[in-house]
């Protein structure tokens, strides 16, 4: 059944989000902005769909965060331009049904963009936050999607610098937002917490990481640092996603806690020694920026990553954090960041690293995107946005 969607006034036009993340999934870049665009205008966060033998539906689920999670239940048995066909006939019921004179299209995923055949956003906004072309499993035609998409869209937003360097060659409005931070949440880690009950069994030294285990991550490092440093364990927190069970690397030392929610990763980093970014040098992360490494520092936990252009620059160059790509300088900088644990040159760094973080939020982040939102309207619409903005098409 359709969960109702009543939305408090707004005075700011109402926002459609194409994402290929499931709100319920890690708690990310995607959920931080939302989050924060619900507080004065009316969000619509529309899942990719789910297939089945059941008629065409859009469901709808208010969060208390006030984003209204959409879901297209589309039946299955279609082509993929018949079911997105389908999936843009229910978004322009929707923007009907809930009375949306004016509102802005954010889109996450360029493969979705037929879905939208039926919307006429006032603005439209790329949130590229990833190089998805470069992921294991990607379509053949995602990269013409973006073309398109590039094309339509108002302004480009990308979740790093490195990202931004190759985006900016593809859009004249694109602009650099990296990952930020909520700096209070993490900061509680520095507090003695209460072990969860899966990590108090652990011993110490512990190294730890958390987000999607997938083909970023660099299996290979962290099964051969597992197999030199028996004494020390490996703490890994998140979904498995593309890698096949038997692929993972097993210890005694290594720890697979799974899947926790974004409330829960305090506790577990007030408990770990180090914070590792064991990434892999390869296409899928040339182009990230791992919103955990402010997390972590925001954490109070001493960080070592590989090289990742996006962490280099600004952590590794600051000295913010280690960076260290072959086993063995990677275990020398773990080892090197446990010993200086409780020294002078330990308290130096984090500060360092608090100067650093002072000036990130998801707050200031979400504040300048809107600014930029509302700039490319300004020039889309010289005389009037409202004159200009239409609602869903009629044909």
């Amino acid at each position: 059944m359709t969960q109702s969607s009543a939305v408090p006034p707004v005075s700011t036009p109402a926002l459609l989000v194409l994402s290929h993340l499931r709100w319920d999934f890690v708690f990310q870049r995607p959920q931080h902005l939302m989050t924060r665009a619900a507080r004065t205008r009316a969000v619509y966060y529309i899942e990719e769909p789910m297939f089945g033998e059941h008629p065409d539906e859009l469901r709808r689920s208010r969060q208390p965060s006030g984003v209204t999670v959409c879901t297209p239940y589309i039946e299955a048995g279609h082509s993929p331009a018949e079911s997105q066909r389908r999936t843009a006939a229910l978004l322009g019921e929707l923007v009907r049904s809930e009375g949306l004179g004016e509102y802005d299209l954010w889109v996450y995923t360029p493969m979705e963009l037929p879905v939208a055949a039926e919307l006429r956003p006032r603005v439209t906004v790329y949130d590229c936050m990833d190089e998805l072309a470069n992921f294991k499993g990607a379509p053949p035609e995602l990269r013409e999607r973006e073309r398109q998409l590039f094309a339509q869209a108002d302004v480009v937003f990308t979740g790093g610098h490195r990202l931004f360097e190759a985006k900016r060659e593809q859009h004249p409005n694109a602009h650099p937002f990296p990952s930020s931070v909520e700096v209070a949440h993490f900061a509680q880690a520095r507090a003695e917490q209460p072990d969860p009950a899966d990590q108090q069994v652990i011993a110490r030294p512990r190294l730890g990481f958390y987000g999607v285990i997938d083909e970023r991550f660099d299996i290979e490092l962290v099964g051969e640092l597992a197999r030199r440093r028996p004494e020390w364990q490996f703490v890994l927190i998140g979904p498995v996603v593309k890698i096949a069970p038997e692929d993972l690397p097993r210890a005694d030392n290594l720890h697979y806690l799974g899947m926790k929610g974004y409330a829960e990763l305090p506790a577990y980093l007030s408990g770990w020694d180090v914070a590792l970014l064991p990434f892999a040098r390869n296409e899928a992360t040339e182009f990230i920026s791992p919103t955990k490494t402010p997390e972590y520092l925001a954490a109070g936990v001493p960080v070592v990553s590989t090289s990742i252009r996006d962490v280099v620059q600004p952590y590794g160059v600051g000295e913010l954090a280690r960076i260290a790509d072959s086993v063995g300088d990677f275990e020398a900088a773990c080892a090197a960041a446990l010993a200086e644990a409780g020294t002078p040159a330990a308290a130096e760094r984090q500060a360092r690293a608090d100067a650093f973080l002072a000036d990130l939020s998801w707050d200031r982040t979400w504040q300048d995107m809107a600014a930029q939102m509302e700039l490319a309207a300004e020039q889309k619409y010289p005389t009037s946005h409202t004159d200009a903005a239409q609602g869903a098409a009629d044909d």
